[in-house]
């Protein structure tokens, strides 16, 4: 079942993901070398809780923490804990919050210091392979549209697209109909209607698609242990154009770039 959203629902949703926003700003001022992946977590869900959210991954089906942190190969679903990032390594964070009944959920892949330019390349094509689909997620169109859009854009660059992983609706629970596949024929799947939200989220590979899952039931990495990004933005399906709920304008700020758009 798709539940369509009312336009005071969907404001509600933008005040999650707004928040949402903000939480990684704060957890990308503290990402640097030695900084453990588990500090970065205590500091995102003392963000959260203070401006009366709740950590929406924490306890969700059991996993332990507030934030999925991700480090180079891992692609998603990362367990915060003593891993201690270095110069040199991506970290793709994610996460969710609920306030006022409504989930927010958002990821970005950071740079901890001088990135290898293919790796810094790789961070650059799925976030702008992110903002393709997005502006595939307008009413009239299919979830397959926006898959197709992701999927051609990135492979077109030499990138993979992981296959086992999906976006997803979102709304009132973190995981609603419809699944949104970075991948896709034109054309195909669940016709778009002014009202859905959805998350959009690439997992985008620099060498193969294929992943493995780790043994402590969550952490996902590429089988052939090369870099993976992760970008994500919750929306809501409109006219003519998606309206972006959540934002990456204070991870921008701290990191002291121009983002052409949010």
């Amino acid at each position: 079942m798709i539940y369509l959203k009312t336009d005071e629902e969907i404001e509600l949703m933008r005040i999650a993901n707004r928040l949402v926003g903000t939480t990684l700003a704060e957890v990308a001022k503290n990402i640097a070398p030695e900084v453990t992946t588990l500090q970065l977590d205590k500091i995102a869900e003392e963000f959260i809780r203070d401006h009366g959210a709740i950590p929406l991954f924490k306890g969700y089906n059991g996993f332990p923490n507030a934030l999925c942190i991700s480090v180079n190969e891992q692609v998603v679903h990362g367990i915060p804990g003593t891993t201690m990032l270095k110069e040199g390594d991506i970290v793709s964070v994610d996460c969710g919050v609920k306030i006022n009944g409504y989930c927010g959920d958002s990821a970005y892949t950071f740079e901890v210091g001088e990135v290898a330019a293919e790796v810094k390349k790789l961070l650059q094509i799925t976030k702008e392979a992110l903002y393709e689909g997005i502006s595939n997620a307008v009413e009239g169109k299919r979830i397959g549209d926006v898959g197709h859009a992701i999927q051609t854009y990135c492979e077109n660059r030499g990138c993979s697209v992981v296959r086992e992983l999906v976006g997803h609706g979102i709304g009132r629970n973190m995981h609603e109909a419809p699944e949104v596949p970075n991948y896709g024929k034109k054309g195909c799947g669940q016709l778009l209607k002014s009202g859905m939200c959805i998350a959009i989220e690439p997992m985008i590979n620099l060498g193969s698609k294929n992943v493995k899952f780790e043994k402590d039931g969550w952490t996902v990495r590429t089988a052939d242990r090369k870099p993976s990004a992760h970008f994500e933005h919750t929306v809501a399906i409109r006219p003519g154009k998606a309206d972006i709920l959540s934002t990456f304008e204070w991870i921008d700020q701290v990191l002291q770039k121009t983002s052409i758009y949010d």
